[in-house]
């Protein structure tokens, strides 16, 4: 049987289901999910996939990743709401492609995990299911795993194996209806000129979900828990002397009380150049080298390539003598010595984070 997978938090339970209840039955998992964005969520995803697939014992097959045809696909439907029209193409896309490697694999019989998902429809499923069971001749099987409290054994699946669990079910489209409808900053689509890993980031979960594949190869033990925090965000970031457009490097966490303000370096205190207005301060390229021990050529060079985020909070703690200290501090080549205007917007809110702990 060739089972479709969607994630992890579905499949460990509903593929567990299936093995206790069809122990003779081979089961081959494949992950077709081009739906999922970004990119490095759909990496995670199938990051955990694969943990889960080994620990289970069945051997998974990666499909590909064709967002731009799955975006031609559910055009005109991109405010349909969850379980809407744009669910069901979502579906006939991926059943379709799975129907199509289930017959290369020799496969007479087809299901999906999500099947198991309580935001997903099991009508809408199962009739996308059927219709490709007619045209393409791969018996669909229709698994309901979510009575007899299987939504809540799922739960307890998901957190004894420590699995990756997302708060949005994969696509663009849903994810900004539910970031509005939350009215939370879409932080998923933030992806810094910087290259930094951000905290509570895609990609830092990516990296501690690897961290944990690594512990468990080694048999250290571990535990994944989360912690609340204020995340910060950089929108957009301009230095302007006179008419003209400096390289500027605002460190994480700087903000000011409206999005711009203006004004002249005022005093200098060991290095750093407050600005006659605003709680605003300026240091060089080479200050922040000489503390941060790096080496880099000019600001530019920073943009595009800055430190860990863990060395500038260092910088800012030991520059403010304040770990509470938000006001902005910039790092440009040299103090400016004409009028500066600053246009500086960005977010702070509260948000949660995974930590790895080690026991």
């Amino acid at each position: 049987m060739l089972v479709h997978i969607c994630c992890s938090v579905d499949s460990h339970f509903f593929i567990e289901k299936l093995q206790y209840e069809y122990p003779d039955e081979k089961l081959v998992a494949f992950f077709y999910d081009p739906n999922i964005h970004p990119y490095s969520e759909y990496r995670l995803r199938l990051l955990d996939v694969e943990r889960s697939c080994k620990k289970l014992g069945i051997e998974l097959i990666e499909g590909p990743y064709d967002f731009e045809n799955w975006m031609d696909a559910v055009r005109g439907l991109e405010y349909e709401p969850e379980k809407g029209a744009r669910c069901e193409v979502c579906f006939d896309k991926r059943f379709e492609v799975s129907a199509h490697k289930a017959i290369e694999l020799g496969e007479s019989t087809m299901t999906t995990t999500l099947l198991v998902s309580p935001k997903k429809s099991q009508e809408q499923l199962i009739s996308s299911g059927e219709a490709f069971e007619e045209t393409h001749g791969v018996k669909f099987v229709a698994f309901d795993y979510r009575k007899n409290n299987g939504t809540a054994d799922q739960g307890r699946v998901a957190k004894e194996q420590q699995l990756y669990r997302q708060d949005y079910c994969g696509c663009l489209f849903g994810l900004s209806m539910q970031r509005n409808q939350q009215q939370r900053l879409m932080d998923e689509m933030f992806s810094p000129i910087s290259k930094q890993i951000l905290p509570a980031s895609i990609e830092e979960r990516l990296e501690l979900y690897s961290r944990r594949n690594a512990l468990e190869e080694q048999g250290i033990s571990y535990r994944i828990i989360k912690e609340r925090f204020y995340n910060y965000r950089l929108i957009r970031s301009l230095v302007k002397v006179g008419t003209e457009i400096v390289p500027s490097y605002p460190l994480f966490y700087s903000t000011i009380n409206r999005t711009s303000t203006e004004g002249k370096i005022d005093f200098e205190i060991d290095g750093q150049f407050f600005l006659n207005r605003e709680e605003v301060r300026f240091i060089t390229l080479d200050t922040f080298n000489l503390l941060t021990s790096s080496m880099y050529k000019n600001t530019q060079e920073l943009m595009f390539n800055a430190p860990s985020l863990e060395t500038e909070i260092a910088l800012r703690t030991q520059l403010s003598d304040n770990p509470f200290n938000t006001s902005a501090i910039i790092v440009v080549d040299t103090i400016p010595t004409d009028k500066i205007s600053l246009v500086l917007e960005t977010k702070m809110y509260e948000d949660t984070r995974e930590k790895l702990i080690l026991l």
